[in-house]
């Protein structure tokens, strides 16, 4: 618990429940466990206007209601305001006189008034959501020199006398989180607090908002106290008679940063009133959220190609200067006078008005300030809305210390942005197998009726961290795995033994099948088999058996895979210096094929073609002196023109290989030929691996659009014109059928496709990938490659895909227990029937997910049950099959299912099943499909699990608060909604990649990280605290990262110190760092280590090399990095997160009338 946050004195509902046997962790991010009552009593809003509102009782500070666990988040905006944290619509208060919600973690708050989507009658409040709030928003590294004293845990208000009756029952919306439109307060200096040089305290009115004393300090076994989302609006109060202030205060400025922030609460103000105008604005520059920006569009999308050719970034972009990045604005209205500000008070009391405003409810005494007139109205502080860090930030310090015990049915994971152990006691580790919901409902209507897809995201053959044992081989002799006789689900720790152990019964399927003699075992006292801990199956969630000759094609062993590279020497391949790089490295690469653990040598065979409009195979048999060249020239019908010596060991043929790769480059020096072909050459592959009778991969390095005379030739079709027509779903379709055809061919011979392209123009990946996409191959591409910039990608990409773990001839079955099925399966693959994912490769960064339909009720005591099961070729030959086990909880109440989602593996399955639809629907159809879903799952909520409370309050489930800012970081990704420079190859690569990304991957890729890097400590070996993806967040003063998977952005502001710019670049000033750099200059000095070992530490987290872009402030790269800030509104037309989730309440509150 931080310093910042008062701990929660509601009941300790965390305590180990029934059916949490000894599961000591509160549950997971403060849902409400079964059993506990929710309150009878809805958000409080204040009283109705006339009645006079009560004063509260000396020394009593009403709003600390008692929350009870795992509260929704309530958010409140509305445009008529009152009191700065009072906004909406106002009701009658309960009779026990209980108090306004008070605002929690108060942050900076305030934004001009605008908003896309008009925000109705959203009034504040959000009802405090349980989720513990470790510390301020970590948008916010204190500055030396600016860090407040710590708050200390002791109660620095007692309480005198008891509250009245009734505020115990009052519901959690009630201690909630107000999120209003805050009333005139100024926008937030960027990169507030924890963030760059500009942290200056915030800038609103006082804010004394602590409330220690009512507080029981957080344990382990109480739930987490509620996070109140009203992070940021000013609260003010004035000191009860008999009641200190606190203490707490901050500078009154950040040294050497002008001017003050206008209200920290330190003394009378020496700024005039401000009527609660809006600010003027510091200087010219871009508008704030919310505001349309007149000028170039956005620049390229997710994966950047990079720069091209000086065309393709059309006309200068004239890169507005940032607006807020200059210090802190000016103030919109005096600080009240007296009262100390307290940095991130959870919950505060009533706030009292504040000068220049009208009282906070009419009636109420003004306790001494005069009314002035009413401020204008306020769109919603991003401040105070819920913060994708601040959830990171406290999933991290509740969950990241102890291990992840799997024992448990139905347990939720921490988040994939914690780092934590797994350990496997009977269920499959969160890295194999995530869910939507760890507690699905018990009937079809149910399910129906919320709207919350059931899906799992399954990553078969995932890498573990060194920490954690890989699955056990297991096995079992000629008799081969024990199953089930009637649904041939595979022995696991679910199945039951009965009859003294001779006999078991299905947990999928109830059916009872005789345990094989050789497989008895005694039960003990328990029912347990004796041998219950020596076997793997019995005892784990993951293992691996080794699969018997009847698993295997043709009933007959295979043999060890074999890959193939075909490289493209056509004109612009070789002029490029492709064809001389790809030579070169291949000659080391070859030495780090995949093999299995114990092996000398890997047991992979490699073979070697070239082509451009015919093909070029090489026969590199030991025994020959030089390699023999064949042409095929009849593309038509493609052949492979030799058999021996085309498959080849690299050990025995070293030499032969060698001389070859030294040869292709000068062969091919002075070719014109421009024109490809690209059907036959996979072709080529998928004869040369039938003939070798093994599976395989091809690896094609490709660089044109394949317009020669031959099958699967293409035409150029792009036209950007189908954009935002019922005809855009044809840019993300293949052009011809062949390739589906062609695909089908190879998942049959296990032949998978890895493609990197290269293309200086359009290309067609939505043709080209369709047959790496059914064989479960991975695509990569770079856009005008150059060789100074891009080759260390391209090579890094290459090194890790010829090394990494495949698993060859895969076909994965997914079984359910009775009343739930595989319905629907999402990914890179090929089915022949409905049961069956087949996939000629599986490496293990791909996922496929699986969503499951009702076909029966389940019920709450037997819950229900996922086996996962692969069968594949390793890429020694050995036939084997993975097992994953995942046991899973039933309801028959919405609150279970809604407290025991996973935000993350929701968007991960949206986006997934959003990528697909736009194959045969228009894009607007799709996005509408996806807000309108949300909508439900949130009304749902709203109707049966939250307490009653205005129409006017949106109120989120404590683990779906992030949903609407993660749906709209969807709707704004270049598939749905493009900017005018992003391509259709580009939108048909994301396309697909996306399919087959695991949860970490689209967390990231769709809310990128954005890391202060001036604020990282060059002494330790932690990140700098992440902040959130807006512009405002930004300081000129400092250098941040921004990393989404694909791209590492470097950003430095104009005013950055020049020993920065030293440090870091090399030169002397802002105007002397280069853009082309691909990668950062290797210095000796702290900081430059620093920058570098944290680009090192992110890159090896991802499945793909990043491409590393510096963007100076104001330079016309800026646009493109801008794309990525995805809470602000995008320049293709992207609502900011304020704006959606304004639109969202809509939304929800028209489904709810």
């Amino acid at each position: 618990m931080s310093v910042n946050q008062q701990a929660h004195a509601g009941p300790p509902y965390g305590q180990p429940q029934p059916g949490y046997q000894g599961y000591q962790q509160p549950a997971y991010g403060g849902q409400p466990l079964p059993g506990v009552p929710q309150s009878q009593y809805g958000a409080y809003n204040g009283p109705m206007p006339g009645y006079q509102q009560p004063v509260p009782p000396q020394g009593y500070f009403p709003s600390l209601g008692f929350p009870s666990k795992g509260s929704p988040v309530s958010l409140n905006s509305d445009t008529s305001s009152l009191a700065p944290n009072f906004i909406g619509s106002l009701r009658a208060p309960p009779t026990s006189g209980a108090p306004p919600p008070a605002s929690g973690a108060s942050l900076p708050s305030g934004h001009l008034a605008y908003s896309q989507f008009g925000h109705g009658d959203v009034q504040n409040g959000i009802p405090a959501s349980a989720a513990p709030m470790q510390r301020p928003p970590a948008s916010q590294p204190f500055l030396p020199g600016s860090a407040p004293t710590p708050v200390s845990q002791t109660s620095t208000f007692q309480q005198y006398g008891p509250p009245p009756a009734g505020v115990q029952q009052l519901s959690n919306h009630m201690a909630g989180m107000t999120l209003g439109s805050a009333t005139a307060a100024a926008p937030p200096p960027a990169g507030l607090g924890y963030g760059p040089p500009t942290s200056v305290p915030p800038v609103s009115g006082s804010f004394s908002a602590t409330a220690s004393g009512l507080y029981t300090p957080y344990t382990a076994s109480q739930g987490p106290p509620p996070t109140s989302v009203s992070q940021g609006l000013p609260l003010a109060q004035p000191p009860f008679p008999g009641q200190p202030v606190s203490t707490q205060r901050l500078p009154a400025q950040v040294p050497g940063f002008a001017p003050p922030p206008s209200s920290t609460g330190i003394g009378p103000s020496s700024y005039p009133p401000a009527t609660g105008a809006p600010r003027p604005p510091t200087m010219p520059g871009p508008p704030l959220p919310g505001q349309t920006v007149a000028g170039p569009p956005a620049s390229q999308p997710n994966h950047v190609s990079s720069p091209p050719p000086p065309s393709a970034m059309s006309g200068p972009h004239p890169a507005p200067p940032v607006s807020g990045l200059h210090g802190p604005p000016p103030p919109t209205h005096p600080p009240q006078p007296g009262y100390q500000m307290q940095q991130n008070g959870s919950f505060g009391q009533v706030r009292g008005p504040q000068p220049n405003y009208g009282g906070a409810y009419p009636g109420t005494p003004n306790y001494g300030s005069q009314p002035g007139p009413p401020p204008p109205p306020k769109r919603l502080d991003p401040d105070s809305i819920p913060s994708p860090i601040q959830v990171i930030e406290d999933d991290r310090s509740n969950r990241g210390s102890e291990p992840f015990v799997t024992g448990v049915r139905g347990q939720v994971p921490p988040l994939v942005t914690t780092n934590f152990l797994v350990r496997d006691q009977g269920n499959a580790s969160p890295r194999y197998i995530r869910c939507t919901s760890y507690n699905i409902p018990c009937t079809s209507d149910m399910a129906k009726q919320s709207q919350v897809p059931l899906a799992a995201v399954i990553k078969p053959l995932a890498t573990l961290p060194p920490e954690e044992t890989l699955p056990y081989l297991v096995d079992h002799g000629e008799s081969g795995p024990v199953r089930c006789n009637r649904c041939k689900a595979y022995m696991c720790p679910f199945m039951q033994f009965i009859e003294g152990g001779r006999r078991f019964q299905c947990c999928f399927c109830s059916c009872v099948t005789e345990v094989p003699p050789h497989y008895f075992q005694h039960l003990d006292h328990t029912g347990k088999r004796v041998d219950f801990y020596d076997r793997p199956e019995l005892s784990l969630g993951s293992y691996e058996f080794l699969a018997t000759v009847d698993y295997c094609k043709n009933n007959k062993f295979p043999s060890p895979p074999a890959f193939i590279f075909m490289i493209d020497v056509s004109y612009n391949a070789v002029k490029s210096g492709l064809v001389r790089l790809i030579c070169e490295e291949l000659k080391s690469l070859l030495d780090y094929l995949p093999r299995e653990g114990n092996m000398e040598e890997s047991a992979i065979r490699v073979g070697f073609v070239t082509y451009n409009k015919v093909l070029h195979f090489y026969n590199v048999k030991s025994s020959l002196a030089q390699p023999q060249m064949m042409v095929v020239s009849d593309v038509a019908d493609m052949f492979v023109p030799l058999l021996d010596g085309f498959l080849v060991n690299v050990n025995e043929s070293r030499t032969v290989i060698a001389s070859l790769l030294d040869q292709i480059p000068e062969m091919f020096a002075d070719t014109r030929e421009t024109e490809t072909v690209f059907a036959p050459v996979i072709q080529a592959g998928l004869e040369a691996l039938k003939a070798a009778e093994c599976a395989g991969k091809l690896f094609i390095f490709h660089t044109s659009l394949p317009i020669a005379e031959a099958p699967g030739k293409l035409k150029n079709r792009d036209d950007k014109k189908l954009i935002n027509t019922d005809k855009e779903k044809t840019l993300f379709q293949p052009q011809t059928s062949f390739y589906n055809n062609l695909a089908k061919d190879c998942v049959a011979q296990g032949c998978c496709v890895d493609l990197f392209l290269f293309p200086n123009q359009y290309l067609d990946v939505a043709t080209l990938g369709v047959v790496t996409h059914q064989t479960g191959g991975s695509i990569y591409k770079y856009a005008y490659f150059q060789l100074e910039t891009d080759q260390d990608r391209f090579l890094n990409d290459l090194r890790r895909d010829v090394q990494k773990e495949v698993g060859f001839d895969a076909v994965m079955r997914v079984r359910t227990s009775t009343g739930i099925r595989a319905t629907d399966f999402f990914g890179a693959f090929y089915m022949s029937n409905t049961t069956d994912v087949e996939m000629a490769g599986l490496d293990c960064d791909k996922t496929i997910t699986v969503e499951f339909k009702h076909d029966d009720k389940l019920s709450e005591d037997s819950g229900a049950l996922l086996q996962c099961a692969l069968l594949y070729t390793s890429c020694a030959g050995q036939r084997r099959l993975r097992i994953h086990n995942l046991s899973l909880n039933c309801c028959t109440q919405l609150a279970d299912l809604y407290r025991n989602c996973e935000t993350d593996t929701l968007i991960n399955y949206l986006a997934k099943y959003a990528y697909r639809g736009v194959l045969s629907s228009p894009v607007k159809t799709v996005r509408d499909a996806l807000i309108n879903q949300c909508a439900q799952i949130l009304a749902c909520y709203r109707k049966n699990c939250a307490s009653p409370s205005s129409a006017g309050q949106l109120i989120l489930p404590e683990c779906m608060k992030l949903l609407p800012v993660y749906l709209n970081c969807v709707l704004k990704s270049d598939v749905l909604q493009p900017g005018l420079e992003v391509t259709t190859d580009d939108r048909a690569y994301i396309r697909q990649l996306v399919t087959s990304m695991d949860v970490a991957e689209t967390n990231v890729f769709f809310y990128p990280r954005l890391l202060p890097l001036t604020k990282a400590d060059v002494d330790s070996d932690s990140l700098p605290a992440a902040i959130r993806n807006s512009e405002e967040r930004l300081s000129k003063g400092d250098i941040y990262l921004l990393e989404n998977g694909l791209n590492i952005f470097v950003w430095v502001g104009v005013n950055v110190q020049q020993g920065l710019i030293q440090n870091l670049f090399g030169v002397s000033s802002f105007s002397q760092i280069s853009n082309a750099l691909s990668t950062l200059p290797v210095l000796e000095n702290p900081f430059s280590k620093k920058v570098r070992s944290i680009i090192d530490m992110l890159q090896v987290q991802r499945s793909r090399y990043m491409k590393l872009i510096i963007v100076k402030q104001e330079d016309k790269l800026e646009m493109l990095f801008k794309h990525f800030l995805v809470e602000d509104k995008s320049l293709s037309g992207g609502a900011s997160y304020v704006d959606f989730l304004c639109h969202m309440h809509k939304e929800i509150r028209q489904l709810l009338s």
